[in-house]
């Protein structure tokens, strides 16, 4: 046999060898056991049928289908679902024929796994089936019978996804027509089935007790049980009647056993449900056998009925009711007074326990099916019947539950209902059951309802109405006398005590507020007529009066049936005012309930000043207003008021005397109201408004109002009659006349007046009050009936003029900061105002309403001084009038006043007033609002159109906006050479300023883009090429911006703001028309120049213009002559653009005009100036060849020296100067530099001398006249000085071997020396006249060029310079007089104020560093001889210097933790600081370096003392980025490594710029790199001696970027160097980062292995021994020891570490002994030998180690033999 855990072949059907045995057992005996295949008992159905021949049956079944069946079998769940889901799509899959050699195998399977404890599995098991059904069809009808019953249960499952798939699998097999007769062909196999599960099955013979646990055996039992209980009853459902009886016959064996019926009290809710619902169904399909089953099927209901579980209930209950219809002497066979009514009233007492929804609506039937004979006293029955239901009503059950509550009382009245009909009569018991209905159970009913709010619903009152409409209707059309005196009776008796629990209600002190109102509410629906509640009844407007009491004139009907009439709709409060026919029966009792209730009432308000009868009252007068209640009202009242005539308008004499409702308002309710509390007012106006309905006519109301109006009550009140009038079209009409009237209008009006000007002074009155009278006014200003004011529209007008008033006052008086309440409210005023109102911008004062809050939001905050909740309510109301105007006027032919006023309010704003960056935006957002308004209105073409007219400015006023900007913006052209001027323009506007306003032309295009843009987007084309235009207005102040070289914060914040809103040049070119942009620009280019020419430019360059579309501007050349300002700045800013033959031409032009030029027009812009700037701009990119006419221009110019020599500004003062002349020597020089670039191998000695000569004159006079500076073309002059030296300068540096050796020697022995003998101390004097000139400023961009040119400075020029003598008498120096000086003059620059001064000393400087320590060498034996530990400082200059930079570094950078990376901001004061203190550091280091073994000693041990190292390291690591990443113009090969800041060198020029951002990241990581591989011993010590976290951000940076790198070069070191050594040999493995040194001599060999950790070179380096020969161990440790020692702690190479130890070997075999302090020769520090020596045991020591040791041990002893040294 094979292992167990070998996998089987797939499809292999051999037995294995038990198998054979079994076939073996089987042909020998004739049978198979029950085993056969893979079972392992009987219970386990294996798919292989105990037959004879199972081999070729097993045959029959597909291979896969196998497998998958054997699956099927297995315990595990995950097994059997997998199994079944593959079962199914291989149905699908595979051919008809294949799957039918399952079927055989199929039932027994299924019979099985439908039934499974996992209902995943069930489900899958039905989809499956229903595949295989599909698949095999009609082929599996020889299988029903076996399938039938558990495929009925399947149906029947607990899990409805699993009951559904098997309903579907059913459908699928047989259509509706078929499926009865299915049932029928397998009923009895089905009913087998079912009897044997309910009768047969327990939880142990369906689940195997050994391997399934008890709790999944019984839930798997409970489901079979309830399965099957409901299969039978769809079984009984779906069989034809024809069978019926042969079922019935068949079940008999079930309803005799007593085990079914046990099954109503199983403890399972859903074995009880099924029960239930089979009774149901037998009862209705097999009523003979359950009638003979009658003893056992009543006792099994009936005695339930108190079954509390909401599964069971529904069911039990439908049971209830087919068993009292369907066996009549169900009742014999229960004991109703002890099984059945007990338990009926408990359930009723307790409020149906919860399941009132459930078993009320059973109640009626029920007790209709109870007969006499079985409740022994019929009365006492229903009265406890009752008095449970009331019980029940009172359970918080039911009080929560609306459902519940609705149940209940439906109940209640049904019940009542059908046991009065019942005892309809004159007998005693029937009048006795008729009294018990009434006084026992219809009114405590009621009474409990009126105790409790929670029962206070329409329901309850609306059951009662309808029972007494029904007693009504029957006593008035019943035929039987008897029958009708009964009813009247009846409803007698009730409204004798329905008006008991009323006035004892109103008289007693504990009812509360919500019970009266709970009783006027049931009186309210009393009144209602039956199916008043239906809407198909048409309404009739009639007057509000009862049967019996008089009706109101005729003209009062009249004159509210017309009003009616034209009122759009009703509110519902109002349609009880027109009830339809109330019965006679009703009517009486009703109106006599009423009168008494409002009589009652009145007396409790006037005694005792009861709110709550004040509230009973307004809501009784609501619904039964009337002329007699008031009468009634008033007869009541015991006191008798008169009325003082006189105090009652005349109109109003007569209605006081006739009509008792104007009498109580004028005796009670003005009382009241003057007394009014605010919480009584709605009470108050609903009394109001009940006796303005009794009134005859709308004059009559009208008076009354105005009387009310004119009386001094409380703006609460007016407000209260208003609201009431705006919720109803009835309500209105009441008060219409009074609203329209002139005694409102002016007291509204009045009010307006006070509330803005007592706001906007001072606050004296409580919020609540001012707000109830500011929601008055917005109330009576945005409410509107039919298009119409609610008030008259002439004091809408005033009132709005008012608050505009007020409005407007706010602007100027806003900084007291109390307009807030009043603004507030003006704003929810006018808010609600243009909303509500259609027609409100028909008044002028809407507009200019909506203009002065439009002006408020256009405002910054600061200026308008509100606070930003008020802020956002304005800009609710500004955009809720602009919606409502843009969306009036939008669709109408009439223009809007508020249009134009605001586009001419937003020009003056954006031109006249200065604004800065946050007010613009604020403005811009505001007119976003109107563009967006505007586009969604039906002409919005049109309106944009005007609104653009009106706020664009006109020629004129662009014009002077323009000219307002400032000319700073000419610098940095200028100095760029892209523009040309020969005059002066204002100095002052080059003086650094700051300003907090941005000019108005900025602001103005900004306005206006936003518009171009919305109107680009939206393809709206503007009239007269305004979008043009104000794009290109956009562009030119982008221009101005974008030249500014030092823009104050403002202006970034402005272009910012312009990007945010995406107004940029991309945006707008690509939406504009480029052409005819392009042709206006050009245009006004070609006219006026300056920052037109550079527009173009940019724009051109941003669009990638072709040269062709360029000449499509200009024509021709001839159109740029005679050259003007305007032509000449064009020509230059397009000349990259211009196609080459143009440009030729121009070149051609030129020269030609320059050879004609007399000595007048040699400055002017149509003469030799104009001509040398166009050629300057043709020629200075060497996009034509130009070398002959640049030789030829130079001739011409060399010409001008000999006949105009005065024109050349040589060696002279430029005082005196002309513009015109400086701007000639400025082309000049402009094109000599040009000729040097591209014509230079044209060039003979006159030439040369002709133009060095030239240079080092003008360097003269820029030299002499530094004061002049400030002057913008005598810098510009000096700059281009400057430029022509260091252009000459590189030229001659870099191919001095072409040049003759003449030429060369004069440039070096004069002119180069010249040049910096005069620019050296002209940048002393330049700086020191500015101590603090920003890096951008225009006075110090002559800095740029003469730091470039000193940086060609020889160290032979600097070491011969001839500045003054500038010495220190505190310095302690080793260097000559000359070279301190220039240290002293030098060396503070490094902090100075200006980028390009710091690079040029940098440079200069550097050339000196490695000069300097040789002067220190020669001092160096007087360090060495001191017996305390020397130090000597580096120069004492740089040292000054490092000293301020330090303490500048430690404000800018202590509030950063080391390891993150401080961004410097480029050029600021801070750059600076940081860029001089990293230089210096620089310069220190180079210095270091320079220096021997010994001086290197010396100088890090005062850099240890004064911890300046430990400060630079600190501050690098907070200027270092973290991924110091280097961001180059070339690009990365993918299989190189990353560039760093560590692998890329440092190149520091004056005029880069490019990399300013990166330049102090890069520079510190390259100090560090240098500090690393020159002081590793003092970076080590650092590092050992830092806190835990820098200790790590250290190691892990230094590690990931530096060590490897460092490594790298110092194996390289070793490997390349030519050091040699005698007796000694180095070699080094770069591989291993290993250096292997061996020593010989004699017979000693030594083999010493040097090992570089991974964070070198912070970690300590490793030495290791290798061979050794004729060396002691503890000699041999001792040399280890010092190399260790020598590595760890020396500041130089790892070839230094060496060649020291060697020496220390050397010595010690030249018979020098160790210093007994350090053990070693040479000292590891000055590398001294030991010359001290102790007098007593004559030992020699290190000075610098008998120093330590004293100062150490506080003794003077020898470390020896501890005698005294002397």
């Amino acid at each position: 046999m094979g292992g167990k855990n070998k996998q089987r072949t797939k499809g292999n059907v051999r037995p294995s060898n038990s198998g054979r045995a079994a076939e073996l057992l089987a042909k020998e005996r004739g049978t198979v056991p029950g085993f056969i295949g893979f079972g392992t008992s009987q219970s386990d159905l294996g798919y292989v049928p105990a037959v004879q021949g199972a081999e070729e049956i097993d045959s029959l079944v597909d291979s896969d289908f196998r497998v998958v069946l054997r699956k099927l079998s297995k315990k595990d769940v995950t097994t059997k679902l997998k199994a079944m889901q593959e079962f199914g799509t291989m149905c699908d899959q595979r051919e008809a024929e294949v799957v039918k050699g399952v079927l055989p195998y199929w039932p027994r399977i299924y019979c099985k796994i439908s039934l499974d404890y996992d209902r995943r599995v069930r489900e899958a098991t039905q989809i499956a089936f229903e595949r295989l059904i599909l698949k095999v069809k009609k082929h599996l009808a020889p299988h029903l019978k076996s399938l039938m019953g558990y495929w009925l249960i399947a149906q029947c499952d607990s899990y409805a996804p699993a009951a559904t798939a098997a309903k579907q699998a059913f459908e699928a097999a047989f259509p509706p027509s078929k499926q009865s007769e299915a049932l029928v062909f397998c009923k009895d196999e089905i009913i087998n089935v079912l009897q044997d599960h309910l009768l047969k099955e327990t939880p142990d013979t369906l689940s195997d007790p050994q391997t399934v646990p008890e709790e999944e055996r019984e839930a798997k039992y409970f489901r079979i049980l309830t399965s099957s209980l409901l299969a039978l009853k769809k079984l009984l459902c779906m069989m034809p009647a024809s069978e019926m009886d042969s079922v019935e016959e068949k079940l008999k064996p079930l309803l005799a056993h007593s085990k079914f019926w046990k099954y109503g009290k199983h403890h399972s809710p859903q074995v009880r449900s099924a029960f239930f619902e089979l009774v149901s169904a037998l009862c209705q399909y097999i009523p003979k056998s359950m009638k003979a089953e009658s003893s056992r099927v009543s006792p099994a209901v009936l005695a339930n009925i108190d079954e509390i579980d909401p599964v069971v209930c529904p069911s039990l209950w439908e049971a209830v009711l087919y068993i009292l219809t369907t066996i009549e002497d169900c009742w014999n066979h229960v004991n109703a007074s002890k099984n059945v009514f007990p338990k009926l009233s408990t359930m009723l007492s307790e409020g149906g326990r919860g399941l009132a929804t459930v078993i009320y609506p059973y109640l009626l039937p029920f007790i209709s099916k109870i007969p006499h004979f079985s409740t022994d006293l019929n009365l006492e029955f229903f009265r406890d019947f009752f008095t449970y239901i009331t019980q029940g009503l009172s359970t918080e059950r039911i009080l929560t539950s609306h459902s519940d509550c609705s149940a209940l009382i439906s109940a209640f009245f049904e019940c009542l209902r059908f046991i009065m009909q019942q005892n309809l009569g004159v007998k005693e018991e029937s009048v006795k059951m008729q009294k018990m209905l009434i006084n026992d159970q219809l009114i405590p009913f009621v009474d409990t309802a009126l105790n409790d709010p929670r029962l206070q619903n329409e329901q309850l009152y609306d059951q009662l109405a309808e029972t007494l409409n029904s007693w009504e209707n029957k006593a008035e059309t019943h035929g039987d006398d008897r029958v009708v005196d009964t009813l009247k009776n009846v409803l007698k008796t009730f409204w004798a005590n329905l008006s008991d629990i009323c006035l004892q209600k109103i008289a007693s002190q504990e009812a509360d507020e919500k019970s009266l109102l709970g009783l006027a509410s049931l009186l309210q629906v009393l009144q209602k007529a039956e199916n008043s509640g239906k809407q198909n009844q048409k309404k009739v407007p009639k007057a509000r009066i009862i049967d019996g009491a008089p009706e109101s004139s005729t003209e009062n009907r009249k004159e509210i049936s017309s009003e009616e009439e034209n009122a759009e709709e009703l509110d519902p409060s109002w349609d009880q005012k027109f009830p339809v026919h109330i019965s006679q029966l009703r009517n009486g009792p009703l109106y006599d309930l009423v009168c008494n209730l409002a009589g009652r009432s009145v007396a409790h308000i006037s005694g005792m000043k009861s709110r709550k009868h004040l509230s009973f009252l307004s809501s009784l007068l609501n619904s039964f207003a009337s002329s007699e209640v008031f009468k009634v009202m008033l007869e009541l009242q015991n006191e008798k008021c008169n009325i003082d005539v006189n105090t009652v308008p005349q109109e109003l004499v007569r209605s006081v005397r006739e009509n008792p409702a104007v009498r109580f308002m004028y005796e009670k309710l003005i009382n009241w109201l003057s007394e009014d509390k605010k919480q009584n007012t709605d009470f108050l106006v609903d009394i109001l408004y009940s006796i303005l309905y009794c009134c005859e006519s709308n004059s009559e109301r009208k008076t009354i109002l105005d009387d009310l109006t004119k009386l001094d009550l409380k703006w609460n009140i007016i407000l209260r009659i208003i609201q009431k009038a705006c919720s109803g079209s009835d309500k209105h009409l009441l008060v219409s006349t009074w609203l329209k009237g002139d005694i409102l209008g002016e007291k509204l009006a009045t009010l307006a007046d006070h509330l803005c000007n007592k706001d906007l002074e001072v606050e004296d009155s409580s919020e609540s009050f001012t707000s109830e009278r500011w929601t008055l006014l917005s109330l009576v200003l945005s409410q509107h009936v039919k298009n119409d004011y609610l008030i008259g529209e002439a004091y809408v007008e005033r009132i709005i003029s008012k608050l505009n008033v007020a409005l407007s006052k706010a602007k100027t008086t806003s900084e007291a900061g109390n307009t807030e309440p009043s603004v507030s409210f003006i704003c929810d005023v006018a808010s609600n105002f243009f909303i509500s109102v259609k027609g409100c911008w028909l008044m002028p004062s809407s507009e200019e309403l909506l203009l002065t809050v439009f002006q408020l939001c256009a405002q910054n905050q600061d200026i308008s001084h509100l606070s930003d909740s008020l802020v956002s309510k304005l800009k609710c109301t500004w955009l809720c009038g602009l919606h409502s105007l843009v969306h009036q006027f939008g669709n109408a032919n009439t223009q809007s006043t508020f249009l134009h006023s605001s586009a001419l309010w937003l020009k003056n704003q954006i031109q006249s007033t200065s604004l800065d960056v946050k007010s613009l935006q604020v403005m811009m957002s505001t007119v976003d609002d109107i563009l967006t308004s505007l586009l969604e209105a039906h002409n919005a073409l049109l309106l944009l159109r005007l609104f653009v007219e009106n706020i664009m400015p006109s020629d004129s006023e662009w014009e002077n906006m323009r000219h307002s900007l400032s000319t700073q913006w000419l610098h940095k052209p200028l100095l760029e050479g892209r523009l040309s001027l020969n005059y002066e323009y204002s100095r002052t506007d080059f003086k650094e300023y700051t300003t907090l306003q941005l000019p108005s032309h900025l602001c103005t295009t900004a306005l206006l883009s936003k518009v171009v843009l919305l109107t680009l987007k939206e393809e709206i084309i503007l009239e007269q090429n305004k979008t043009e235009k104000i794009i290109a207005e956009l562009f030119y102040s982008l221009q101005w911006c974008e030249e500014l070289e030092n823009p104050y914060n403002m202006l970034i914040e402005f272009c910012e703001m312009l990007q945010g809103m995406g107004i940029t040049y991309d945006n707008l070119s690509v939406l504009c028309n480029l052409s005819g942009l392009l042709e206006l620009i050009f245009i006004r280019s070609r006219d006026t120049g300056t920052l037109w020419s550079l527009t173009i430019s940019k724009l051109m360059h941003s669009k990638n213009i072709l040269p062709d579309e360029v000449k499509q501007l200009y024509k021709t050349t001839e159109g740029f002559f005679p050259v003007t300002e305007g032509s000449l700045h064009t020509v230059q800013c397009l000349c990259p653009f211009l196609p080459l033959e143009d440009k030729e031409e121009l070149v051609i032009q030129c020269t030609a005009r320059l050879l004609t030029c007399t000595k007048k027009d040699l400055c002017n812009i149509d003469g030799s100036f104009g001509y040398l700037s166009i050629l300057n701009s043709c020629l200075k990119t060497g996009s034509i060849d130009g070398r002959e006419k640049l030789y030829g221009i130079l001739k011409i110019i060399m010409s001008w020296k000999s006949d105009h020599e005065d024109i050349f500004l040589f060696s002279c003062s430029l005082k005196e100067a002309s513009p015109q002349l400086l701007g000639l020597n400025i082309e000049i020089i402009h094109l000599l530099s040009i000729l040097l670039k591209y014509s230079s191998s044209l060039l003979v000695d006159s030439d040369w001398d002709f133009i060095m000569c030239s240079m080092l004159a003008w360097l003269e006079t820029t030299s002499e006249n530094h004061a002049l500076y400030p002057v913008p073309l005598v810098q510009l002059f000096a700059c281009v000085s400057c430029d022509l030296a260091c252009t000459l300068s590189a030229y001659f540096s870099s191919i001095s071997s072409n040049l003759p050796v003449n030429l060369i020697s004069e440039w070096h022995d004069f002119f180069s020396e010249g040049i910096h003998n005069l620019l050296l101390p002209l940048l002393v004097k330049i700086t020191e006249e500015s101590k603090d000139t920003s890096e951008t400023s225009f006075q110090n961009s002559v800095l740029i060029p003469l730091g470039e040119t000193l940086t060609y400075i020889s160290k032979d020029q600097l070491l011969n310079h001839k500045l003054s003598v500038r010495l220190t008498s505190d310095q302690k120096t080793n260097l000559p007089e000359r070279l301190q000086t220039l240290l002293n003059t030098l060396a503070p620059l490094l902090h100075f104020r200006a980028r390009p001064v710091q690079i040029a000393v940098y440079h200069m400087l550097y050339k000196l560093m490695p000069e300097l320590p040789k002067f220190d060498d020669d001092d160096l034996k007087s360090y060495v001889d001191e017996e305390e530990e020397p130090a000597l400082s580096p120069p004492a200059a740089l040292m000054t210097v490092l000293g301020i930079l330090e303490d500048l570094l430690e404000n800018i950078l202590e509030c950063f933790p080391v390891g993150e990376c401080v961004v410097i901001q480029p050029l600021s004061e801070e750059f600076c600081y940081v860029l001089g203190y990293l230089l210096t550091w620089k310069l220190i280091l180079t210095f270091f370096k320079a220096s021997t073994s010994q001086l290197r000693a010396l100088y890090s041990l005062y850099l240890r003392r004064t911890k300046s190292l430990n400060k630079l390291l600190y501050h690098l690591f907070r200027l270092m980025p973290q991924v110091p990443t280097y961001v180059g113009p070339a690009v990365e090969h993918p299989n190189k490594e990353m560039k760093t800041f560590f692998t890329e060198e440092l190149h520091l020029h004056v005029r880069e710029t490019a990399t300013l951002s990166s330049q102090i990241p890069h520079l510190a990581c390259s100090v560090y790199q240098i500090t690393l591989k020159d002081l590793p011993a003092m970076v080590r010590l650092w590092w050992n001696s830092c806190e835990k976290r820098v200790f790590n951000v250290v190691d892990k940076f230094t590690s990931k970027y530096v060590s490897n790198m460092l490594s790298f070069q110092e194996i390289s070191s070793v490997q390349t160097s030519t050091q040699l050594f005698n007796g000694m040999t180095v070699k080094a493995r770069s591989t291993t980062r290993e250096v292997i040194a061996t020593y010989s001599v004699d017979d000693i060999f030594i083999e010493l292995i040097i090992q570089l950790p991974l964070n070198y070179p912070l970690g300590s380096i490793t030495v290791e021994s290798g061979k050794r020969v004729g060396v002691a161990v503890q000699q041999w440790r001792n040399w280890m020891l010092q190399l260790s020692t020598y590595l760890t702690h020396q500041n130089g190479s790892i070839m230094e570490g060496l060649a020291l130890w060697k020496n220390n070997v050397d010595k010690r075999f030249e018979g020098v002994e160790d210093c007994m302090i350090c053990f070693s020769v040479i000292h590891g520090f000055n590398y001294s030998l030991p010359k001290k020596a102790c007098r007593t045991c004559k030992k020699k020591f290190h000075s610098a180690c008998l120093y330590k040791w004293f100062t150490s041990s506080n003794k003077s002893t020898c470390p020896l033999c501890r005698e005294t040294f002397f």
